[in-house]
């Protein structure tokens, strides 16, 4: 069986390689134009609808092209705004916020393209102050916002500050001299007090800590809220009480003179009931005796250091302050700073600020809170005492001296009563 001869193609010519390069270059430049003209058919179909549409309506039409922009703009601003917080912060969930508010807006271009009626605009931008940072997605609201750790739990919203339980308390004694004391301290800016006496750990105890809170002024940081009820100190629960709140609460305590203190005692009750029985009568239990009678309160008050062992069970000693009645009037600016020393505030209360009321015998404010006016307290300190037996005088400065001498070496502070 023959077989034929099979010889190999003849290799394709020169020629033949350049006439196909021209087809295939020719080919693909016809793809491009046909793509480009259709294009701008397209662009330019929607431009003579749009033309053709604003013919019938000018406003309608400057309102649609302008909406159409703003989309385009609003979403230009979003990805702008997007990638510089990405860049500065690089937040995650504010990008994931913002790719949501770039999605609907997307789809709010194409439902404006597809429909007949003009697209409906995306919210106005923020004000340019506010445009460099995108405002927070609705996880990240105003209220969770992270507070530098020195102002936490210490201002309201409106910086006005917070109402606090207080750090330091004014205790006693009736008539010691609690409400200049008070007045006074009431001038330094670091110092925000109750003008009324609260009463609440002798006689409001059950209303609850919230109740007492909310009568407290509001403080911003670095402030100290105080309060002043002298009958505390002779209140037996009043220390487990206070301890409870907080065993950090400062204690101040303003002593008197425990014979002219009960003296004066005895003048606030009589300017208010004249018919109670005289001074004297009080005094004791039978006046032939001597006998001191203990169960009245006038007395009774001026056991400094009966009622100072209560305190001292739940309180240390270096935790209570006691100012001199005595001189709260002839150096109040001395015992103001030692006040401002135990509350670690600076001495701002000084000399400067009081003068010698002559009329009434103690000293005021040149200036009290909040006011450009001297003031003086009020027509019910500073009342004429009646004239006391001074046997009846003598006999209390008895009674009296040995419990003013426990103190003084409870206290580690001779006030000098028994001079």
């Amino acid at each position: 069986m023959a077989f034929s001869r099979v010889s190999p193609l003849d290799a394709p010519s020169r020629g033949t390689f350049r006439r196909a390069a021209v087809m295939l270059c020719s080919l693909l430049t016809s793809l491009v134009l046909l793509h480009c003209l259709a294009d701008r058919c397209s662009t330019t179909t929607s431009i003579t609808s749009s033309s053709s549409s604003s013919a019938h309506s000018p406003g309608k039409a400057s309102s649609s092209s302008s909406s159409s922009a703003g989309l385009f703009e609003d979403l230009r601003s979003l990805r702008t705004k997007r990638l510089v917080y990405e860049w500065t912060a690089g937040s995650e969930e504010l990008a994931t916020g913002y790719g949501a508010a770039a999605a609907a807006a997307a789809a709010a271009r194409s439902s404006s393209s597809s429909s007949s009626s003009p697209p409906a605009r995306l919210p106005e931008e923020p004000p340019e102050e506010e445009s460099l940072l995108p405002p927070p997605p609705p996880d990240l609201s105003v209220a969770s916002r992270k507070v530098s750790p020195r102002f936490a739990g210490k201002l309201s919203p409106l910086g006005e500050g917070s109402k606090k339980l207080p750090q330091a308390l004014i205790v006693g004694v009736k008539k010691g001299g609690t409400r200049a004391l008070l007045e006074f301290l009431r001038v330094h800016p670091d110092i925000r007090a109750v003008g009324a006496e609260p009463h609440f750990f002798d006689r409001n105890y059950d209303n609850g800590l919230e109740w007492y809170r909310e009568l407290m002024p509001k403080t911003l940081e670095g402030q100290i809220t105080m309060e002043k009820t002298p009958s505390y100190f002779v209140t037996r629960e009043a220390p487990a009480r206070i301890a409870a709140m907080s065993r950090d609460t400062k204690l101040i305590v303003v002593v008197r003179d425990p014979v002219t203190r009960a003296i004066s005692d005895y003048t606030q009750t009589l300017s208010k009931k004249p018919d109670i029985p005289s001074f004297e009568s009080l005094t004791f239990k039978n006046r032939t005796t001597g006998l001191i009678d203990t169960s009245w309160s006038a007395v009774q008050i001026g056991i400094y250091a009966k009622h100072l062992d209560n305190w001292l069970q739940y309180f240390p000693m270096d935790q209570i302050l006691f100012v001199s009645g005595e001189r709260l009037i002839s150096d109040p600016a001395g015992e103001l700073g030692r006040v401002q020393d135990f509350l670690g505030l600076k001495r701002i209360i000084t000399d400067k600020h009081f003068y010698f009321n002559q009329t009434k015998g103690f000293p005021c404010l040149k200036k009290a809170e909040g006011s450009s006016k001297p003031h003086c307290l009020g027509k019910t300190k500073g009342r004429t005492h009646p004239n006391i037996d001074p046997e009846v005088v003598q006999r209390l400065r008895d009674f009296y001296r040995p419990f003013n001498m426990k103190f003084y070496q409870m206290t580690g502070r001779f006030f000098g009563w028994d001079d």
